[in-house]
């Protein structure tokens, strides 16, 4: 979508990245390390003094403690995390359980080492999970749930009540569990993360994924971060050595000293939840119906009182005729799955955002 949006000159609110700057002081941070000889490779875990801030982050925000050296490894980004915290569990014919519509990485790096996707589907407007559905899903070879919340593409956030049925389904198995967490700041409306990291139950057997650019606004550094008990980084990090083994080693750095510098709050709920509200009072003046934003940077619309039309369909004209890119939610269902809705992305100016809606007002 982001190449049609650049051949047919539209504005692009499919892909989640910002088009705003990133704080130029990080880009002066960044300089000053590979000016101060920072350049050669990085330990295979990451820097520690990165980590140690990283545990600090997840002790003050989550009231639960990682151990710097064991249990939190810096990545290539919250994707390498995803890949290799899967291939760690998954082997072949072991059963993974996702919940759709669901970020598109999941089900081909299980299906790449020989696992089988089993997905629950969540449907709008309030995309919840029958949790007495998902326990039929579950045999002896399930050996894998991954969730991810605040939710993409959905913006939903896990209440305590789904906690409790993860808790649930996965004692006394052997099933571990993935949570992307990469929008775990982007939270809104004074609602709480339930980070798996407060839950000793499920933190023992949970990899964590999460993702600096996200925060940082600056996506194209893929830098992130795993967090998992000693046991299971200890496996972790068996993959990570020779599929990345180093991470950019300057911006590390430079990420260490910018979240201490911030002491590490970033203001992120203010800031996503003022983007967030601007671009929903915008669209409330479209023929669209919004859905519920409760996290994340992404906001869903239905067209369903709009157009019969199939979503990648409606898509695609929007693109060309109205000059504003999205993302279908259909290709976030392995079947395609087609609810009539749509997913923009508002990590953007206000000018950007009030230009798309524009030209949404003319359907």
């Amino acid at each position: 979508m982001t190449a049609l949006a650049v051949k047919h000159n539209a504005i692009n609110l499919s892909q989640g990245f910002p088009d705003f700057d990133i704080d130029t002081e990080l880009i002066k941070m960044v300089n000053k390390e590979m000016k101060d000889g920072n350049n050669q490779y990085a330990p295979m875990p990451g820097i520690l003094r990165l980590r140690h801030t990283v545990s600090k982050l997840i002790e003050n925000n989550y009231n639960s403690f990682y151990s710097p050296e064991d249990e939190i490894t810096i990545t290539a980004g919250g994707t390498q995390a995803i890949y290799t915290a899967i291939a760690t569990i998954i082997k072949p014919n072991d059963e993974a359980i996702i919940f759709e519509p669901a970020y598109d990485c999941y089900t081909p790096i299980v299906k790449a080492f020989g696992g089988l996707v089993k997905a629950f589907e969540m449907q709008p407007p309030f995309f919840d999970i029958d949790w007495d559905m998902v326990k039929k899903m579950v045999t002896s070879n399930t050996k894998l749930i991954i969730i991810n919340s605040p939710q993409n593409p959905t913006g939903r956030l896990l209440k305590h009540q789904d906690i409790e049925q993860l808790k649930i389904i996965t004692k006394n198995t052997d099933i571990f569990i993935i949570s992307d967490e990469v929008y775990g700041q982007i939270v809104f409306d004074n609602q709480e993360h339930l980070s798996l990291s407060k839950f000793p139950e499920l933190k023992e057997r949970t990899f964590i994924t999460a993702s600096f650019g996200k925060i940082l606004h600056c996506t194209g550094w893929k830098v992130g971060y795993c967090l998992a008990p000693q046991n299971l980084m200890k496996e972790f990090r068996k993959i990570h050595q020779f599929l990345v083994f180093s991470v950019n080693t300057p911006i590390q750095f430079a990420i260490d000293s910018y979240l201490n510098k911030n002491n590490l709050n970033l203001k992120l709920p203010e800031f996503y939840q003022k983007k967030r509200d601007f671009f929903r009072t915008l669209l409330k003046q479209t023929r669209f119906t919004l859905l519920k934003c409760e996290g994340s940077y992404f906001q869903n619309l239905s067209y369903q009182n709009i157009s019969d039309e199939k979503d990648v369909e409606l898509a695609m004209r929007l693109i060309k005729d109205f000059k504003v890119a999205c993302i279908p939610n259909s290709s976030f269902y392995s079947k395609n799955t087609d609810f009539k809705t749509l997913r923009f992305c508002f990590a953007k100016k206000e000018e950007t955002l009030q230009k798309a809606v524009e030209n949404l007002m003319k359907i």
